[in-house]
């Protein structure tokens, strides 16, 4: 039965029918749809100690505490505390010794015609995996996508038992775990853009890690974590905030890639519509960035995000491979202004139509899409290796049939030549710096940053070799 892919039914008679798991449930909002899965099949007396449902926030504040906001993390673990504390003091010592036993929770706002919101919340499950041991926990953050509230509890519905029968039967493979969650849904009902794992069941587990799974096996478009390693719900990070963002593979990151955003950083708080506001700062890793003819190497991934840690940056995860798509997702938390910093060869390929052919206004199309909001390119200038020009956002030459439209965008400031950068750092490419460090060529050490210089030497990233002193810059 473990190599059966399940439906809903099964799924949920499948726990009912195992004796070693008793719990409770506790549901707020789109009513108790995960529990009602359990009553529906039969035999719910072997795993449902009680269901609850605190509708009123005064009663779910009685119960639970005070929150901020009902539809939060914070109320989630609330919720798991108080339970499973309870589930423990009233039954550990008639059951515990022959059942496990496991709270699951969850507080969802479902889709508002008043507010003009789409359905969204917080879902988990704290369980112990064996017979008295300090329990695990699961937390994820779903967006519920369909139009109408009854598909949308139905939805819901489903990713919950999904849960359940995850986190019992597939903890030692959270990978599976992780695809397991969408059996019986679609991406066009419902995301899930964010999930944690702690606890002894989950030893070992990198939620850093989990957080590129959710992305690779399409669970979401993106996934992000702070410079502590904390996965966060992109809108704790982006809500009502402006947001600059710079895209690469950081392989390593080099004085070029520091300098484009510094620089670029200078000129977005001169905006005036940014009135002093610090922007939120993203790091944009793309699967494309990641990908090697062996697929995504996880070990040259983490590389890649501490150093992006040790400079104290939050990182995204995406499967963006066009910038109106980025400029999409931005826009879905805040309205204040997006900056986009990028190098001359990346607005090329921008402004390259053979990338848009299944558009159906071409260029025309993806470049009213990412302009359509308050966004502006910051490019960082390139020089040729070849001819030693030196090209900026000015002097870029495009298409004859794209010149006036080129000279429209610069002249209303949506693209614009970042200024004050360092003419030393315009020979660095990171390709050119990997292949120094994979060949022990330390000239490297002169185009990164010291800190990234000592942990590359440390940690032996990117294949690193030590060698003597060789060939300068």
């Amino acid at each position: 039965m473990n190599n059966e892919k399940l439906d809903t039914n099964q799924k949920a008679l499948r726990i009912n029918m195992d004796a070693k798991k008793y719990g409770t449930f506790a549901e707020i909002g789109a009513g108790q749809e995960v529990a009602r899965w359990f009553f529906h099949v039969g035999g719910a007396a072997g795993t449902v100690a009680k269901t609850i449902s605190a509708y009123d926030m005064g009663v779910s504040d009685a119960i639970y505490g005070p929150s901020q906001r009902y539809v939060s993390q914070q109320r989630l673990a609330s919720m798991l505390d108080y339970e499973f504390n309870l589930l423990l003091e009233r039954l550990n010592a008639a059951r515990g010794a022959k059942c496990t036993f496991f709270v699951f929770a969850d507080t969802v706002a479902t889709h508002s015609f008043t507010r003009h919101e789409k359905g969204q919340g917080w879902m988990g499950i704290r369980f112990q995996s064996e017979l008295y041991e300090e329990p695990s926990e699961i937390i994820i953050h779903v967006h519920m996508l369909d139009t109408e509230n009854v598909r949308e509890q139905e939805a819901l519905g489903i990713m919950g038992v999904n849960l359940i029968h995850g986190a019992f039967y597939s903890h030692e493979m959270p990978e599976v775990l992780i695809g397991s969650l969408m059996d019986g849904l679609t991406r066009e009902r419902i995301e899930v853009d964010m999930i944690r794992f702690s606890g002894p069941a989950f030893r070992g587990v990198d939620n850093r890690l989990m957080s590129l799974q959710l992305v690779q096996q399409g669970l979401t478009d993106a996934a992000m974590f702070t410079a502590a390693g904390e996965v966060v719900q992109p809108a704790d990070v982006l809500y009502k905030k402006a947001v600059l963002v710079e895209r690469g593979s950081f392989r390593p990151i080099i004085n070029t890639t520091l300098d484009m955003l510094e620089r670029a950083q200078e000129q977005f708080l001169q905006e005036p519509e940014m009135k002093g506001e610090e922007p939120a700062v993203l790091m944009e890793m793309t699967l494309r960035n990641l990908l090697s003819e062996s697929g995504i190497d996880h070990k040259d991934f983490l590389a890649r995000v501490d150093i992006l840690s040790a400079l104290g940056k939050t990182v995204l995860i995406s499967n963006f491979g066009r910038y109106y798509r980025l400029v999409a997702y931005i826009a879905r938390y805040t309205h204040k202004p997006t900056g986009i910093v990028l190098g001359v060869p990346s607005l090329k390929e921008i402004f390259d139509e053979k990338f848009y052919t299944d558009l159906e206004g071409g260029l025309l199309e993806s470049l009213g899409r990412l302009f359509k909001s308050e966004v502006k390119l910051y490019v960082y200038p390139w020089r040729d290796p070849a001819t030693g020009e030196v090209v900026t956002a000015q002097n870029m030459k495009v298409a004859p049939q794209q010149r006036q439209l080129y000279s429209y965008l610069l002249e209303n400031k949506c693209i614009e030549s970042i200024t004050k950068h360092n003419v030393e750092y315009l020979p660095i490419f990171s390709r050119d710096v990997l292949a120094r460090i994979q060949a022990g060529d330390r000239s490297w050490e002169k185009m990164v940053p010291p800190l990234i210089v000592e942990m590359i030497k440390k940690n032996r990233l990117f294949g690193y070799q030590e060698q003597l002193e060789c060939s300068k810059i």
